[in-house]
């Protein structure tokens, strides 16, 4: 591992594509993406980025998962955002992995259009990594959410079994009526993992599985943007880029200016919350019939909490405080509950 004294995001390639689904080759050549990145210009950045290089194939999968989560941990435990250029989308599993040694629960957001859950006695590859991440110990997730899934690469029994976990879910069709809909997601996210088959065939062709119908190039780097400009986001990956498949380099021209936007983001972080103080902030308390809810809006970023009450040792006490938006609030105001919140509220019952 180089020297990284001062360094908030390394770029992290993974040249393995084994367990991809029907896309084999996925990440063994990511000399576009590079190429594209160094020759944009950075804005006016404080935060310093490194590229650590490739993970090259070990002679087993496992080889390359060890090594891949050895790397991430590295990182997190240094407070360094690794940015992941993938490679299978079971990566993401690994990705959750490395958090282990931090001994939290994390959120994990998924930009895809499909769920992944597979079955869990399985071996783990790309249609199937949610399964292992929901089930195998230690259970370090507190929250799942699926941004752009398509109904119809979805069975009505996976939808139905995420809704019964409490997890969140948007439809592609919300994505593409109202972007905006991802930043509260997104600012509550610990793990983002971008599937480029999300993105339709058009803006990115360099997935066997890409789709006609799906995101933009332009939703997707609103939503890298997103994600870097959330004070809680620690990881981010894009995956499933095939190279075979990117004949004019289109693919690996909008995975950098996802980076980009996802640079540009973490450069402006506001450090709201967990960084600041409730003090700090405006408090609304809304009187409703089943129970008195508080919400917060930050006098930096005009963003917008509500609280689920818990006591100081609860150890979900890092996810006491949900993102949410000013229309949450005004629909409180109206004796709604927000959906987020009652989520919430019943995982920690």
């Amino acid at each position: 591992m180089p020297v990284l004294e001062g360094v908030k995001i390394a770029i992290v390639g993974v040249c393995e594509g084994r367990n991809a689904v029907d896309n084999y080759e996925a990440g063994s050549d990511l000399s576009s993406v590079r190429k594209h990145l160094y020759s944009m210009f950075p804005g006016n950045w404080g935060v310093k980025v490194a590229d650590i290089g490739d993970v090259v194939p070990g002679n087993t999968v496992a080889d390359t998962y060890f090594a891949v989560k050895s790397i991430l941990s590295s990182l997190l435990k240094k407070g360094i955002i690794p940015v992941i250029i993938g490679g299978g989308q079971e990566l993401t599993y690994i990705n959750y992995r490395a958090y282990d040694a931090l001994e939290q629960t994390v959120n994990l957001v998924s930009v895809d259009n499909k769920f992944n859950l597979g079955a869990i006695d399985n071996p783990i590859d790309s249609t199937s990594f949610l399964s292992r991440i929901i089930m195998d110990a230690p259970n370090n997730l507190f929250n799942y959410c699926n941004l752009g899934y398509q109904t119809f690469y979805n069975s009505q029994d996976e939808i139905d079994l995420l809704e019964t976990l409490y997890f969140e879910t948007h439809r592609l069709g919300e994505l593409l009526q109202n972007i905006e809909i991802v930043e509260p997601v997104l600012r509550d996210a610990d793990i983002v993992s971008f599937d480029l088959s999300a993105i339709k065939n058009c803006d990115a062709p360099a997935n066997y599985n890409a789709s006609p119908n799906g995101l933009s190039g332009t939703d997707a780097c609103a939503i890298a943007r997103y994600a870097g400009i959330s004070d809680k986001v620690t990881s981010f990956g894009i995956y499933e880029f095939n190279p075979k498949y990117d004949t004019k380099q289109v693919t690996g021209q909008l995975i950098a200016q996802m980076i980009w936007y996802f640079i540009e983001g973490v450069n402006y972080r506001a450090n709201d919350y967990p960084f600041g103080i409730l003090d700090d902030y405006q408090k609304y308390i809304v009187p409703n019939e089943s129970e008195t809810l508080n919400f917060y809006k930050s006098n930096k970023s005009g963003r917008w909490w509500m609280e689920i009450n818990l006591n100081e040792n609860n150890k979900f006490k890092r996810h006491a405080l949900i993102p949410c938006t000013y229309q949450d609030y005004l629909s409180a105001t109206e004796q709604e509950l927000p959906e987020r919140w009652m989520n919430a509220c019943k995982k920690l019952a």
